[in-house]
């Protein structure tokens, strides 16, 4: 069976940023809480012209210049950026496709939130596998959910880190570098309604009333009861998901050289490299990016190249985890295979 590799990622970054100090103003957190504890030191916000789609676009056009291909070598495009994105009902995937100039490919959204970038490589590996038509799929997006950040409401205070961008990765079956091994993912529906926008969809229309009480934002119905059901979960699965991915890919824990996670709490990040076994220089903590979604891993490896902590060879896995909730890790070999 033909592997499929990465032939290059893009990463589009907006120019204005939030820093800690302006988040503590909003928020009333101290600004030493906010670059501690939430791990924050600056975050980039969206500009004016910096939508969602229009972010995966420019993303996608730097991935494609990396890789030197032609957008007609494109047979499939992928939309992993967020459902909060230029227009309400609208495939985002068919608009990078007349804007990049793939007029050979066909596209389609998927979204697990923050877990989007994990399943797509997922869905995309196994379609090139399934279907000889499929050499060539651009997955690519574009995110900015601090749209939906309310600064007052302490129960989103874990969310203060969203940021905005956008991200892209190109694939290929038969690329002789930068293997994509195997994926795990978890999904537990017990989180589902835990983190809503609750104003805006089918049950609750949005109205007057709704903006009046910000219920057009990110709200967490059951805080307690969710913390107390994440801390049994949370850092359980993400362990699990990297473990069942390296275990699926034939290696062992001890074969990581690089984690591309996404960006969380600091001592969350810390726990998970200490239960691997991994050293800080074996990672990226993104404080100075916040939290892109599922744009997080994409940056973790454009990152890791720029400073030389991925090298041939290597053992790379991308992990991330979303609300609803969702878990999951990919493994790369990295380098020429």
């Amino acid at each position: 069976m033909q592997s499929v590799g990465i032939l290059s990622t893009g990463i589009y970054i907006p120019k204005e940023f939030l820093t800690a100090e302006d988040i503590s103003i909003k928020s009333g957190i101290p600004k030493e809480i906010v670059e501690t504890k939430l791990g924050i030191l600056k975050k980039p916000i969206p500009g004016p012209d910096d939508h969602t789609c229009e972010m995966g676009i420019k993303a996608a056009r730097e991935a494609i210049k990396k890789a030197k291909i032609h957008p007609l070598e494109i047979d499939l495009i992928i939309y992993i950026g967020e459902e909060h994105k230029e227009f309400p009902l609208w495939t985002a995937a068919i608009k990078m496709q007349q804007e990049l100039g793939a007029a050979n490919a066909w596209g389609f959204d998927v979204a697990l939130r923050c877990g989007t970038t994990i399943m797509a490589l997922k869905v995309a590996k196994d379609m090139m596998r399934s279907d000889d038509s499929i050499k060539t799929v651009l997955l690519a997006g574009g995110y900015r959910n601090v749209d939906f950040i309310d600064y007052e409401n302490p129960r989103t205070r874990f969310m203060y880190n969203l940021g905005a961008g956008g991200g892209a990765i190109l694939l290929q079956r038969g690329s002789h570098q930068n293997h994509v091994l195997e994926s795990h993912i978890i999904t537990d529906g017990a989180f589902s309604e835990d983190v809503v926008v609750i104003a805006g969809g089918t049950k609750n229309p949005m109205t007057k009333e709704a903006l009046d009480h910000k219920l057009n934002m990110l709200d967490v119905l059951d805080p307690e009861g969710m913390k107390q059901r994440l801390e049994e979960k949370s850092m359980q699965n993400f362990l699990q998901v990297i473990r069942k991915a390296i275990q699926k890919s034939g290696y062992t824990e001890a074969d990581i050289d690089y984690l591309g996670i996404l960006h969380m709490k600091k001592s969350a990040h810390d726990y998970v490299l200490n239960q691997l076994g991994l050293s800080i220089e074996q990672s990226i903590y993104l404080n100075e990016y916040g939290h892109i979604g599922q744009m997080d891993q994409i940056l973790s490896l454009e990152l890791a190249e720029k400073e030389g902590k991925i090298k041939e060879g290597d053992l790379v896995v991308l992990v991330s985890a979303g609300i609803g909730y969702a878990w999951g890790a990919t493994v790369i070999k990295w380098g020429d295979c």
